[in-house]
């Protein structure tokens, strides 16, 4: 295998690997029309109480509607504000309908916040007690007095909210923000005021339609790449594993119901939402698509209340991005949310590395110059050996020439001519491609890096790069990129065949097609790493051009 058909394989090798992501994006089913009516009130599947799950058929005649008739058409919205989010909760269900993040910007319009729970995609966060006893997400609950701004020199604020149940049931559910955290501790307190023990169960529910953003800046969709959407399970026993909404449609979704650690969450590209329940604290996870076409899960956690008594049950939610210092510290497993595709064990490395450069530089595409530097380092010896291999191969192309035409009609004599060459000269043909091909890996999962790291997403470089996961607006690295392959040709020995000569030259054009559609930060690192590799391969071949044999310069 020759340098030249190594390029082929690679424009191969990275063309599947798109089409198969645009396939599998063609081939998932696509989510059902958006939701029109109420869901009922979720419970925890294969037990007897409370009554079963939202869209599915019930074991007994066990209501599904609130007690007490149906419940307002409209509550009160409050609006709780820190430093990092502006949430908002309807007293109709006291639910978390709505989570603008101040430090992050709209994907289609820089001018606005972006807004990551909210009515597009019948996105909420639900929470309150199971079965008809209530309450729940559809009950109407009361907003008592306090703040709604976190002001300077506090850490928290907390916004309180009560409802009645039955048989005396009351509950006061507590949301507390806090500064510098995108972690909302959600809490019920339970208190039985009737004459019987209450043994029911507390859910914590997030919804969603299942669909992608409309984005259009995101690079992925170009290829159809699009990271990961749908809910999420992580448990010790099982570690993390996806619920795909396409499993949800079929009813074959896959994962661990019950334990007693772990965390339930809904995750899209760049972003996640997971209720937190405490190690040690029993609970059921619950994944379902509803009758109205929208997708739930929901974490159930028993209360048991004995007459006079109460009990409280707190369960924090992370909303906000897939930033991995605040992931680790909010969760065990939670930053595996992260989705760096199934090179996963390369490019979490590969991430470590691009941070810390980026505290030493404070650039992000600084950082991806001082890592594209560091890879070559340590591919150094191995591409080394490539070039020297290249080297060799051009040194002995003109006399390749000379065999192909002396046997242009015995390819049977021509290939042993050749392969005697080669013998003699001590060159290895496949020299010029391991060592390239093991950098491919690198490669690939770093794409999946610039891809999946929101810490890239709307990160300046310099000059009219302002944005290092979206496309150079102007092509500018693109052409660059395509420059530097033109140059790498050159260097690169002359295939003796004038038909494959002539696909060389143009195939530098063909693959650049790709970069153009790459982000700024990935086609960076490329332009970058193409550099330094004229520069190595450049010096290579004017020590073997100055020190050659006699023989090889007839």
């Amino acid at each position: 295998m020759d340098t030249q058909r190594l390029i082929l394989l690679v424009i191969f090798s990275f063309s599947l690997l798109m089409l198969y992501e645009a396939w599998e994006k063609e081939k998932r089913p696509k989510p059902a029309p958006a939701p029109t009516a109420q869901q009922g009130i979720p419970a925890p599947a294969g037990k007897p109480a409370p009554p079963p799950a939202a869209g599915k058929a019930p074991a007994t005649a066990a209501p599904t509607a609130v007690p007490g008739g149906e419940a307002p058409a409209k509550g009160e919205i409050v609006r709780a504000s820190t430093d990092l989010i502006v949430a908002e909760i309807d007293t109709l269900g006291a639910t978390l309908k709505r989570v603008e993040l101040l430090k992050h910007k709209d994907s289609n319009d820089l001018k606005k916040n972006l807004v990551l729970l909210g009515p597009d995609h019948h996105y909420e966060a639900q929470s309150g007690l199971a079965g008809e006893g209530g309450p729940n997400h559809r009950s109407a609950w009361r907003v008592q007095p306090g703040e709604r701004t976190l002001e300077p020199g506090k850490d928290a604020l907390e916004v309180r909210l009560s409802a009645s149940g039955k048989d005396g049931l009351e509950v006061t559910k507590t949301y507390t923000f806090h500064r510098d955290s995108y972690v909302v501790d959600v809490a019920l307190e339970v208190r039985n005021a009737g004459a019987a023990p209450v043994a029911t169960y507390s859910y914590f529910q997030l919804t969603h339609d299942g669909k992608h953003e409309t984005n259009t800046n995101t690079v992925a969709e170009t290829f159809g790449a699009q990271s990961f959407i749908g809910f999420a399970v992580y448990t010790d026993e099982r570690k993390f594993e996806k619920v795909h909404p396409s499993d949800l449609d079929k009813g074959k979704a896959e994962h661990l119901k019950q334990a007693t650690n772990g965390w339930l969450a809904f995750v899209q590209h760049y972003f996640v939402s997971a209720w937190l329940p405490p190690q040690g604290v029993p609970r059921d996870y619950v994944t379902e698509k509803r009758q109205d076409g929208t997708y739930a899960g929901r974490a159930m956690v028993p209360v048991n209340v004995a007459p006079g008594a109460s009990v409280k049950v707190s369960v924090p939610l992370y909303v906000g991005p897939q930033e991995q210092r605040r992931l680790h510290a909010a969760a065990p497993g939670l930053d595996l949310v992260v989705d760096y595709g199934w090179l996963a064990i390369i490019a979490w490395p590969l991430f470590w590395l691009l941070e810390k450069f980026y505290v030493l530089s404070g650039n992000w595409g600084v950082a991806i110059i001082l890592l594209t530097v560091l890879i070559k380092i340590v591919f150094f010896p191995l591409s080394a050996a490539s070039y020297k291999s290249m080297a060799k191969m051009k040194l002995i192309t003109p006399r390749l020439t000379k065999l192909r035409e002396m046997y242009a009609h015995d390819r049977n004599k021509m290939n042993q001519a050749m392969m005697e060459l080669y013998k003699t000269e001590k060159i290895n043909p496949l020299g010029g491609c391991f060592p390239i091909l093991v950098q491919i890996p690198v490669f690939i999962a770093l794409y999946w890096v610039l891809l999946a790291a929101i810490e890239l997403r709307h990160a300046p470089f310099m000059l009219w790069i302002t944005d290092l996961s979206a496309l150079d607006p102007y092509y500018v690295l693109p052409i660059l990129m395509t420059l530097t392959m033109v140059v790498q040709t050159k260097l690169n020995p002359v295939p003796p065949d004038p038909v494959q000569a002539r696909v060389m030259q143009i195939m530098p054009f063909v693959f650049s097609i790709f970069f153009f559609f790459f982000p700024a930060g990935l086609v960076l690192y490329w332009l970058v790493n193409n550099i330094l590799s004229i520069a190595q391969q450049w010096q290579i071949q004017r020590m073997f051009d100055r020190d050659k044999p006699a023989h090889a310069k007839r």
